[in-house]
């Protein structure tokens, strides 16, 4: 029993909205032998407590909203209170409830301690807003991390966003908070609110591991909905399970789900609608896989989803939770992939969000040098602290297990693992060797690429990546990251950079297309032509290319070819398969109107054909990360600029790939082959088809017993101008 003292302390904390433990005064108490129970609703006009069957009127001992029962016998916990409350229009409502405050906390030391060692790994289970039933009576569970706040208040349209109303109880050793509230309406919008300890300072802000949000510009969490989702996709997750992504076809299309098309109102498709609508293009297409730039709840649309403010929560844009497991469940059942675009480099400085969470940096650094980054102006996690750890890994995790999502392409992996990333001198501090290298950063990719691998089989998690780091996408146990695959952003760069050239100076610049072999198995390769490459002045695809609209046309079909037949597993970005006309515009839909035009429907044509191509072809995918499946016929044909290369089946079937990267038809072109017979033309992107001069190698193609090129046998050819054909042994 607190002494009279002790009690008056307590209660003016509580009306000043500092109180530390709510339930030191309020809830169930005794006092001289006699029970006493308080109850602060600072608008209500009259308070009664249910004894028994009957409504018992609580006295009310202060003006600010304090209510009290006594009694020498306790009642039934919980209780039942009937509150009388009075707006600021007079206007009087009542309601009844059950009294937050006799209900135990109910997370367990096991999870606290293992979050506060960074190896919770479904954290969203414990902290956050759940549905719950606790004794029977079912209402809403708030938790929150906030280990430097002198109080923590959950605030929501349900108590006026009154911060003292729901003072939450913390877990000492901990940091986490944690309030029942029981009866809680689902979708209630809700915050907490928090007094820093030493500044006094209050802050509003939304639950770091919320699960839906409001409709953007609003920042208000919503408690659990009612709904549940049936997934009809256990045939996907178990043959996911077993499958050899290492030999199999990889073919992503990347998508901005907000303007990949939009209703001529200017309204995003939802979720439901991309299912409807986006599947079957993707299906139509070829793509074995749809990644998603980041879907998680951000606030600003021009982010493009990587200043990411909800971790767990799809955001509200394009529909429910509900809505977009239903867009995945689809795609499974399609046989179609999902990749979600995920960034846990930074987070954004909205003050409503993570950034100095309780008035101080906890899921960021103190010091600038370590915490901020300078080129987008956000805050760069704390991957030591193990509660960001534990953040971090667990919403990895809930992607994956509650989505069933496919895999995580996790953004600028490169800026994670250098402390020097984009910095000068003097902007940065070292590690405790004295090096450049984030020593938590990689422990963190380290543990997430094990987690991922372990707990979810078949699930990719694919980095981006733009250094030398050595082995990104080598096992953690041969001393790898742990990555399924690496970004190639030097193949990216140097082919853009080799196809901007005139024709007539390509010669010179030809190590640019052979280059990438010399690395192309250090690591598990994508290659990328991503939203990256046509935005910020950069121009489209299209623009890239040299020369008139035809060249223009039949550089991008060449390219595209290039990219298919290359070793590595492939990524365009929405857009490139038709030719979009200008660079990418976050605010508007794709120009589908191009493929009114041939020109448009030709590139779109070839690609599909290419996926098809690649997709049905083992030699183009089986040993995409192995040298053995991929060999030169002629890599030095500098002053023509055509290559020619063999890929390969582990068995050593094989077909031939043909690159003329000029203007000039070539006929009478010989080259080597490894196998005599009858080969035939499969492939061609100067197909009038494709919107090209229909030049190529109709019929058979019967080899030559002449040696060439370090082959026994040798066959001679068309090559079209600016374009590439593929060939195959014909079957006898």
């Amino acid at each position: 029993m607190n002494t009279p003292d002790q009690t008056n302390s307590l209660l003016n904390a509580l009306l000043d909205a500092k109180l530390h433990d709510p339930f030191a005064y309020l809830g169930v108490h005794t006092e001289h032998n006699h029970a006493l129970i308080r109850v602060f609703r600072p608008h209500a006009v009259n308070v009664w407590i249910k004894i028994a069957d009957n409504l018992e009127p609580m006295m009310q001992v202060h003006s600010g909203g304090i209510f009290e029962w006594r009694g020498k016998i306790l009642p039934n916990i919980p209780y039942l209170l009937r509150i009388e409350e009075s707006n600021a229009a007079g206007k009087i409502s009542i309601q009844e409830t059950y009294d937050p405050y006799v209900f135990p906390l109910q997370i367990s030391a096991h999870d606290l301690y293992l979050f506060n060692e960074g190896k919770l790994r479904q954290a969203y289970h414990t902290l956050g807003a759940h549905k719950v039933s606790i004794a029977g009576i079912e209402g809403v569970r708030f938790s929150v991390w906030a280990p430097n706040a002198e109080r923590v208040s959950i605030v929501g349209d349900f108590n006026r966003w009154d911060g003292r109303t729901h003072p939450m109880a913390v877990h000492y050793s901990s940091g986490v908070w944690e309030l029942f509230i029981p009866g809680l309406p689902p979708m209630s919008l809700y915050k907490y609110e928090i007094r820093n300890r030493e500044s006094g300072e209050i802050l509003l802000k939304t639950d770091p591991y919320a699960t839906r949000f409001e409709l953007r510009p609003d920042t208000a969490a919503l408690t659990p909905a009612n709904g549940h989702y049936d997934w009809q996709d256990i045939e996907w997750m178990t043959q996911r399970a077993d499958w050899n992504w290492l030999n199999a076809p990889l073919n992503i299309y990347e998508v901005h789900v907000g303007s990949w098309r939009q209703h001529p109102d200017g309204r995003f498709y939802t979720y439901r609608e991309l299912a409807q609508y986006l599947l079957p293009y993707v299906l139509e297409m070829g793509y074995t896989h749809i990644e998603l730039m980041p879907i998680s709840e951000h606030p600003l649309d021009e982010s493009w989803g990587y200043q990411t403010t909800g971790y767990f929560a799809a955001t509200s844009r394009y529909g429910s939770p509900e809505d977009f497991k239903f867009f995945v469940d689809a795609c499974h059942q399609a046989g179609i992939g999902v990749i979600l675009d995920w960034v846990p480099a930074h987070f954004p400085q909205d003050a409503f969000a993570l950034a100095r969470f309780d008035g101080t940096a906890l899921y960021e650094h103190e010091d600038p040098r370590r915490g901020f980054h300078h080129e987008w102006g956000t805050n760069i996690f704390n991957y030591g602290r193990s509660e960001v750890k534990s953040f971090l890994l667990s919403s990895a995790h809930y992607w994956l297990s509650e989505f069933h999502l496919d895999g995580l392409r996790v953004d600028a992996v490169a800026s994670m693992l250098y402390l020097d990333y984009s910095r000068k001198q003097g902007e940065w501090l070292p590690n405790k060797g004295g090096g450049r290298e984030n020593l938590e950063a990689i422990d963190f990719l380290l543990d997430l690429n094990i987690m991922v691998h372990e707990a979810f089989p078949g699930a990719l998690t694919l980095a981006e990546e733009s250094t030398a780091w050595p082995a990104v996408s080598r096992p953690t146990y041969a001393g790898g990251l742990g990555f399924s695959m690496k970004w190639n952003m030097g193949w990216m760069n140097d082919t853009l950079s080799y196809l901007r050239q005139d024709p007539v100076h390509r010669r010179f610049h030809h190590n640019q297309l052979t280059f990438s072999q010399l690395y192309a198995y250090t690591e598990n390769f994508i290659l990328p032509l991503s939203h990256d490459e046509v935005v910020h002045g950069k121009g489209a695809l299209l623009a890239k290319m040299p020369g008139d609209s035809w060249q223009k046309f039949a550089n991008l079909r060449l390219l595209f070819v290039y990219q298919l037949t290359w070793p590595g597993k492939k990524l365009n970005f929405m857009g490139n398969e038709f030719a979009q006309g200008q660079e990418w515009r976050v605010n508007h839909e794709l120009d589908w109107k191009l493929l009114e035009q041939k020109q448009h429907c030709g590139v779109q044509a070839a690609l599909r054909d290419l996926n098809y191509l690649y997709n049905n072809t083992p030699a183009l995918h089986q040993l995409d990360f192995c040298s053995e499946g991929f060999s030169w016929i002629d890599c030095q044909d500098t002053d023509q600029s055509v290559i020619s290369y063999l890929r390969r089946t582990s068995d050593d079937r094989f077909i031939v790939v043909v690159l003329n990267f000029t203007p000039v038809p070539r006929t009478g072109y010989r080259i080597g082959v490894p196998t005599h017979g009858i080969y035939r033309e499969i492939f061609n992107s100067d197909s009038t088809y494709y919107g090209g001069s229909n030049m190529g190698n109709a019929g058979a193609i019967a080899t030559i017993h002449r040696p060439w090129m370090g082959q026994p046998d040798s066959i001679v050819i068309t090559l079209p101008p600016l374009a590439g054909i593929i060939l195959s042994l014909k079957d006898l």
